[in-house]
């Protein structure tokens, strides 16, 4: 068993860390409101520390699920940073959703420490994560990869390395863009269907079985057909995501204009207060056209 730091406890968080208790790994948690990490270790045994630095001292491995760029950027730098506090050889997990530029940028200053670095983002949602099911896509060197790969299979149904670092990110680029497509091409057909007489669920039970058929339509549809957004991978998050995705679509010369279309259908829905909404809302958007 190894002895690990997990830094943000988040929907997403809060329940890997607690896998990889479960397991039997000796888990300090940070967060940055410190009454959830106090709960955290109520529920789940382990201890708490006051800063990323203190929390990663002396661990073999520090796993991160924090918000964006900035916030990975804060809990890995600066004297109270985590990098400050892990030893050579230790291994560093990011399971942020970031830009692959800020990911090349902390891999680079953690092999000038002697950490390791794996670039892991996750799929799955908050079930996923309460499951212990997440698919979990990793960049960073085979050495590194190897090492990290028993400690995320706490919470991973699939743990797959697709590359060196930054594949992992590019991975998570591409998860997010095929979801974007997927929502919205299930919206209109939900939306076409009520306008045109049909029973939306009997619908869904004919082509889901058939080529239509998705995660996002087997999960999604009952409560899209329901109006209910309320749960979910928020629309703020996507489109934070979806930027990262067509930022990096233009620095490598591929182009995304399905991508850019629904990332602005989700600027619709925002303008509607549905920033917190799940993504499915895309829904929403339709039948607000009348």
């Amino acid at each position: 068993m190894a002895k690990v730091a997990f830094l943000g406890l988040g929907v997403m968080g809060y329940p890997m860390a607690g896998h990889l208790a479960s397991r039997g790994h000796d888990v300090t948690v940070y967060n940055r409101t410190a009454a959830k990490a106090g709960d955290w270790v109520r529920a789940h045994g382990g201890k708490d520390a006051p800063t990323p630095r203190a929390a990663a001292d002396g661990c073999d491995f520090v796993m991160a699920c924090v918000g964006n760029d900035e916030d990975l950027r804060a809990v890995c730098l600066g004297p109270e940073g985590a990098f400050a506090g892990m030893g050579d050889g230790a291994v560093f997990v990011d399971h942020t959703t970031v830009s692959a530029k800020v990911t090349r940028e902390l891999a680079a200053v953690a092999a000038e420490a002697g950490i390791g670095y794996v670039d892991a983002p996750v799929s799955g949602g908050q079930a996923g994560a309460e499951n212990g099911v997440l698919s979990v896509m990793c960049g960073g060197s085979g050495r590194d990869f190897a090492q990290a790969e028993p400690v995320m299979a706490a919470y991973g149904r699939i743990v797959k390395r697709l590359g060196e670092v930054g594949a992992g990110q590019t991975a998570k680029m591409c998860n997010q863009i095929c979801i974007a497509g997927l929502v919205q091409g299930l919206s209109e057909a939900l939306n076409l269907a009520e306008r045109s007489g049909l029973d939306g669920e009997a619908l869904v039970e004919v082509i889901s079985g058939g080529a239509a058929g998705s995660w996002q339509m087997v999960n999604r549809h009952r409560t899209m057909l329901a109006g209910d957004y309320e749960h979910g991978f928020a629309v703020d998050w996507m489109r934070k995501d979806l930027k990262i995705c067509l930022e990096a679509g233009d620095e490598v010369g591929a182009a995304l204009p399905v991508t850019a279309l629904v990332d602005q259908f989700y600027k619709d829905v925002q303008a509607m207060g549905g920033g917190r909404w799940d993504t499915s809302s895309l829904l929403a958007r339709l039948k607000a056209l009348g």
